[in-house]
């Protein structure tokens, strides 16, 4: 622990030093002479924020706050976008096929290690789960897979709305061209 001292002379004046040998300040300033209910305290200056409020961070830069402010577009993860992209896809499906609309839609990382029966290899890219014990069908799209064979935005959201497609079709038993015509042609 790092103590104060004053040294007084008799000019009315005090020193203060941080404890080292001999080393002193260099500034030194008049006050009235040391009485002995005086402690160490009232001397050192009372510059520190209460515990608490840290005002800057231990290397003495300010404290970290967020990069962009909440409502810019660019505030939005990755995940985040690639879920309004999966529910656009949704939507546009929907408009032309209404059996879509009690369907749920989720979105999952990565796909489960253990692939269903019917699918061999490869990576699947979304997954469909009929209805079944009181659970309503429910299709899931996988967003690392998906994001890694795209090649940008604009490919992202084709990729998307194909898979979205593609599991509808599925669903509906029929072929992925009669849900969408343009589909795989992006």
């Amino acid at each position: 622990m790092n103590r104060r001292r004053t040294n007084s002379d008799d000019t009315g004046t005090r020193a203060a030093t941080n404890g080292l040998s001999g080393a002193s300040r260099a500034c030194t300033v008049p006050c009235r002479p040391m009485s002995p209910e005086d402690s160490v305290e009232e001397i050192a200056p009372a510059s520190r924020a209460p515990r608490g409020q840290r005002r800057r961070d231990r290397r003495g830069r300010g404290i970290r706050g967020p990069l962009l402010p909440p409502g810019t577009p660019a505030h939005r993860t990755r995940a985040e976008r690639f879920d309004d992209l999966v529910l656009d896809a949704l939507a546009r499906v929907e408009k032309s096929w209404p059996a879509v609309r009690g369907t749920e839609l989720a979105v999952e990382d990565v796909p489960p290690s253990d692939p269903a029966p019917w699918e061999t290899g490869g990576v699947p890219l979304g997954r469909l789960f009929p209805a079944e014990a009181g659970q309503p069908t429910r299709i899931v799209v996988y967003r690392r897979p998906v994001e890694s064979r795209a090649l940008d935005v604009e490919d992202l959201a084709v990729l998307v709305h194909d898979v979205v497609v593609e599991q509808v079709a599925h669903l509906l038993a029929r072929t992925p061209e009669e849900i969408d015509p343009g589909f795989g042609r992006r």
